[in-house]
């Protein structure tokens, strides 16, 4: 089969890519910068240059493909121009969804993101919870609105499925879209010793592994129009830092940083920004997402896929090793 990919060279698509051309798939790689090709070098995999704001790029990545994994977005913490977001994010989604649906595409597996879902308060979210509170940042409000085109393309009768997977963690590209991972790295290395506030906060941090199995099985399994979480472990940073410090072998002590002091320095990274023309490491937008619990279910995967996660412990042993064995 003929499967077209955008963002395949990122975090998640280039492990894709790979995964489905090594099962004998025919993969079409829409990637903005041939000189990352190399990335998912495979005689299975065909490249073909050009971005998801270009039609008529998208025209000849798609043609002769059946089905469509949409991956590629804009997906970091600040852009120079906030339009960034919604002209890559919304736009370039649109125009996806339109040439699949004018080349009759059986399916579209589009990738999204679990910040568009509410905060968790007394349990976690699920398909079902309402989003209460506004978006945060520019990022998610750009990727709900995509997901709102995805709806409007699937009452014209596209079959289109929808998952978001939340902090990802794992082998594979270390960019700022796998920060998880690269914060796993420093710590291994003593560099990092930063808790947010007092540590209590939950996330879900899910392998990178399951996050590509749960693309392919949304793929064969996944109904259209249905939203799907492909999650991993409900764990606070203090439980995060403790299970890291076991599959290290290494405990250090760590600094928690009150969240006012957050968004000070936050607030003066934007600042040199403006002098420096230099991205911040962070927004005030993105600092105020630690204040809540992102607890997540992915109960649903579960059911109608046949999704499975990778025990936190499980995943971050498998992370260590790979770093570990990337600098030898």
């Amino acid at each position: 089969m003929k499967i077209l990919i955008t963002g395949a060279t990122g975090y998640i698509g280039s492990g894709l890519a790979k995964k489905l051309a090594s099962s004998g798939h025919t993969v079409h790689a829409l990637i903005r910068s041939p000189e990352k090709a190399g990335l998912i070098r495979h005689e299975n995999i065909h490249i073909f240059e050009g971005t998801i704001l270009q039609p008529d790029k998208i025209e000849k990545a798609i043609t002769g493909c059946q089905q469509v994994y949409h991956l590629a977005a804009y997906a970091k913490p600040w852009a120079r121009d906030s339009s960034t977001f919604f002209r890559i994010n919304t736009l370039g989604t649109d125009h996806i969804l339109k040439a699949a649906f004018e080349h009759k595409i059986s399916k579209v597996v589009f990738t999204s993101t679990a910040g568009t879902f509410n905060p968790s308060f007394n349990k976690p979210v699920n398909e079902d919870t309402l989003r209460l509170i506004d978006f945060f940042n520019d990022y998610e409000t750009s990727k709900f609105i995509a997901e709102e085109r995805c709806q409007k393309y699937i009452r014209k009768g596209l079959n289109v499925v929808i998952v978001n997977p939340p902090r990802l963690y794992g082998p594979g590209l270390l960019s700022k879209s796998n920060a998880v991972t690269l914060m796993i790295k420093r710590y291994s290395e003593g560099r990092w010793r930063i808790i947010p506030d007092n540590g209590d906060k939950v996330g879900n941090y899910v392998f990178i592994d399951d996050v590509i199995k749960g693309h392919i099985l949304a793929m064969d399994k996944g109904r259209s129009g249905e939203k799907y979480l492909l999650g991993g472990e409900n764990i606070s940073y203090s439980g995060f830092f403790d299970t890291l410090a076991k599959v290290c072998g290494k405990k250090y002590k760590m600094i928690n940083l009150p969240y006012s002091v957050m968004m000070v320095a936050s607030g003066l990274f934007l600042f040199w920004t403006r002098i420096s023309g230099r991205p911040p490491l962070i927004t005030p937008e993105w600092v105020k997402k630690y204040l809540y619990n992102w607890a997540l279910s992915s109960q649903k995967a579960i059911d109608e896929l046949g999704y499975q996660i990778t025990p936190l412990e499980t995943g971050m042993q498998k992370t260590i090793d790979w770093i570990r064995k990337q600098s030898e």
